[in-house]
């Protein structure tokens, strides 16, 4: 009985591994598996092939647009922006507030003069690398409060202990001859060193013109505002500056007589 038993055991087992159905075992190596076990593909397998994807098209960016042109009429924060990075530098602008008039161009023309660059008091490319560039003009005067006028730039500059403070632009004289009373007369505006010794609190009507709060530094040569303030030389003699810039200067005592002025 014994013996069939044992016989009986030894066929069943020996048919459960010539089939290996539902037998758990691992086919490659004909060990079984412990149970309650998965079975791992080997790292070493190859991945299963896969329907291989089109290749990505080639992304493109746009470059940025430039900054647009800006002009007297034009209005935005792109020109509040300009209007605040001229004061930061010092060219005299009035108050920022994103309008381009007449006060910006004369700003404008101030930063193209010591730029050397077209003066058109219009902001296109060399314009704005001039600002990015933070261009100023530079001082003569070391000591002291000093005005100079800069006769080959045509600019005038105020200036304590050798720092620039504001940057205007000026016409001076544009060394032409005109006549007055049958006399001819050369229009320049001589160089040296002087002071302010007299002013006119308002309009001077004068022989060859107005002249609104004159400052005189060289007997008829005064620093005036004017309603025409080209950007070079165009005056009989004087150094002309904006109505606006002349009020700035009268109103915040940047020019009180005996102040130094140095023109070169």
């Amino acid at each position: 009985m014994r013996r069939v038993l044992a016989t009986t055991v030894v066929a069943v087992t020996a048919l459960t591994l010539a089939t290996g159905c539902d037998s758990g075992s691992d086919p490659g190596s004909g060990t079984p598996a412990a149970e309650g076990t998965t079975t791992t593909v080997p790292s070493s397998a190859p991945a299963a092939p896969s329907a291989s994807a089109p290749p990505s098209a080639p992304v493109t960016t746009s470059p940025p647009a430039p900054p647009r042109k800006l002009k007297v009429g034009a209005k935005g924060p792109d020109v509040l922006a300009v209007q605040q990075r001229l004061t930061e530098l010092g060219y005299w602008n009035g108050k920022a507030d994103g309008k381009f008039g007449g006060t910006t161009q004369q700003a404008i023309y101030a930063l193209q003069k010591a730029a050397g660059i077209g003066r058109d008091g219009t902001v296109g490319p060399k314009t704005y690398k001039a600002l990015d560039a933070g261009i100023r003009p530079k001082a003569k005067s070391a000591t002291g409060r000093a005005v100079e006028i800069d006769l080959k730039k045509q600019l005038l500059l105020l200036v304590e202990n050798g720092r620039i403070e504001q940057v205007f632009n000026t016409s001076t004289g544009s060394n032409e001859h005109y006549e007055q009373k049958g006399e001819t007369y050369l229009a320049d505006t001589p160089p040296g060193k002087f002071t302010v010794s007299r002013q006119i609190d308002g309009w001077r009507n004068a022989p060859l013109g107005l002249l609104w709060r004159p400052k005189y530094f060289n007997g008829g040569i005064a620093v005036h505002g004017a309603n025409s303030v080209p950007p070079y030389a165009a005056s009989h003699g004087c150094a002309r500056v904006s109505i606006a810039a002349m009020n700035w200067l009268w109103d915040n005592n940047a020019l009180p007589l005996k102040t130094k002025v140095w023109v070169y």
